[in-house]
């Protein structure tokens, strides 16, 4: 059975300069079995309530600015799959969870970024769910619970985030793997809770983790790691690293 994963996802950069994390996503998706779907939480969906892409062969959304030409001439052709994304609505629903399907919804930089370093043939469908980020992690850990078993399915369910996100204070002038302190006191707690299955504290992570607020000033780069968690079991560390003094590239997985 396919683990579920939570990706740092990082800046778009990473899809033409992956650093050691692009590395690190060919090897973990070369050890896994092959999915024969990719589900994606992204932090760059977020919505006012739950919605399923169901668009037959997604474009690509280069929702961002500023950066190179290059980055904007690359595509992620891998298909939808309409099917699934049905059965996906079908299954929250059910749960008391509503949710409609999106026909038109792009690939956004939070799921073809790190999808093109796994799996760059993008020969394996691909739907999206977004993310109401308004209700916060408990809501995550419900989703991720619903679609759990689809991981009996060959299906991988990725939630692509960032384990740190405070854009206003990156160091474009660190070392490559630095760390500020404030940065590596949060990962290191999410961490130990992660390891030690503490749901009640992650849920409560703005109230108790270290520097909560500084490294997340607004929740929606750490949600998906409770959708990864709610769909997974055990916890693991696939990749650690940093980028720019604070932003953190871990990759995890739940077994």
């Amino acid at each position: 059975m396919l683990p579920s994963l939570f990706i740092s996802h990082g800046s778009p950069m990473l899809a033409l300069e992956p650093g050691t994390s692009g590395p690190a996503l060919l090897r973990l998706a070369s050890a896994l079995p092959r999915p024969k779907a990719i589900v994606v939480v992204s932090a760059h969906w977020e919505s006012d309530s739950l919605e399923v892409g169901s668009h037959p062969a997604p474009p690509t959304w280069h929702d961002f600015g500023g950066f190179p030409a290059p980055l904007y001439a690359l595509r992620y052709s891998a298909p939808g799959d309409p099917d699934l994304a049905a059965r996906i609505a079908e299954q929250l629903n059910a749960q008391g969870l509503p949710t409609s399907l999106a026909r038109q919804r792009p690939f956004d930089h939070g799921a073809w970024v790190p999808l093109r370093l796994m799996y760059p043939d993008a020969d394996i469908p691909v739907v999206q769910v977004s993310l109401p980020s308004q209700h916060g992690p408990a809501l995550q850990v419900a989703v991720g619970k619903v679609l759990a078993s689809l991981r009996e399915e060959d299906v991988l369910l990725i939630g692509s985030g960032s384990i740190t996100h405070n854009l206003r204070e990156l160091d474009r002038y660190a070392q490559d793997e630095q760390a500020t302190p404030w940065a590596l006191a949060f990962r290191e707690w999410m961490i130990g809770k992660l390891g030690a299955g503490d749901l009640e504290a992650l849920l409560d992570y703005r109230r108790q983790a270290p520097h909560a607020a500084r490294n997340h000033p607004s929740d929606e780069h750490l949600l998906p790691l409770y959708f990864a968690m709610g769909a997974g079991g055990r916890f693991g560390i696939a990749h650690q690293g940093f980028t720019l003094g604070s932003l953190g590239m871990d990759i995890y997985r739940f077994d």
